[in-house]
């Protein structure tokens, strides 16, 4: 494994024999650490806010081989805590504006839907990739139903560590997944089933265990919040198999 650092407060993680556009790459978003608040991505695309630098977003396309999309979700840069996505379909908060939706649908040609729960960080209570979505247990009834039919994944509800937030106390892509250190066994072990998945427990930006927060991550290349350390960097190294 080659580690090399760059300028600019850049790190990047190699493995061997993998294409070098995989690894791990630390960043900043707004001076702040806490990327995840502002980004989403899936395999195609990343999300960011209207207004974001194109020197920086361009720099975070090259690294993790995706189309750019500029976004807001009612009308705010808080991208992470109110989308849910994976390959197929993305899923927003019932406050966002129609026009935003339609945005999306063209940026992308995905399937883009409101779902019409009352809790609206839906980034924060729903998690998922290509194999299933983990939904907290705030929200039932027709709410899953519609988020099975808008992901087109099956659908399994839990908390972790007694939180609510799944969505924000899980990372997850089609290889691998990061979750809060404080998840038990047996919470481990059913994301691994549902999300069929290696996971990891693991801190970011040096001690956060709020995972979703400082990462954004796809099945080519994960970015992290400038402050996460060398320790945090393997275990997620391992967690997404880069």
């Amino acid at each position: 494994m080659e580690i090399r650092n760059f300028k600019d407060n850049k790190f990047i993680l190699f493995a061997m024999g993998l294409r070098q556009c995989m690894g791990i790459h630390k960043y900043d978003v707004y001076r702040s650490p806490n990327i995840g608040i502002f980004l989403k991505a899936n395999d195609n695309f990343l999300f960011i806010p209207k207004g974001f630098a194109n020197s920086k977003a361009e720099k975070l396309v090259d690294f993790l081989g995706v189309k750019c999309v500029n976004t807001s979700i009612a009308h705010t840069r808080l991208l992470g805590p109110l989308m849910v996505m994976n390959n197929s379909g993305i899923i927003v908060p019932r406050i966002t504006e129609d026009q935003e939706v339609l945005d999306l649908k063209k940026a992308t040609g995905m399937n883009v839907a409101k779902i019409e729960a009352k809790l609206t960080a839906v980034g924060n209570l729903i998690v998922a990739n290509d194999k299933a979505a983990i939904v907290s247990t705030l929200l039932q009834g027709e709410t899953l139903k519609e988020v099975r039919d808008i992901l087109d994944v099956p659908v399994e509800c839990m908390n972790i560590a007694s939180y609510h937030q799944v969505g924000a106390m899980i990372v997850s892509t089609n290889t691998g997944a990061a979750v809060h250190p404080k998840a038990s066994e047996k919470e481990i072990d059913m994301i691994k089933e549902t999300l069929n998945v290696d996971v990891e427990p693991v801190t970011i930006n040096g001690g956060v265990p709020i995972v979703a927060a400082g990462i954004i991550a796809n099945a080519r290349s994960i970015v992290v919040g400038s402050l996460t350390t060398g320790p945090e960097l393997i275990m997620l190294s391992r967690a997404f198999k880069v």
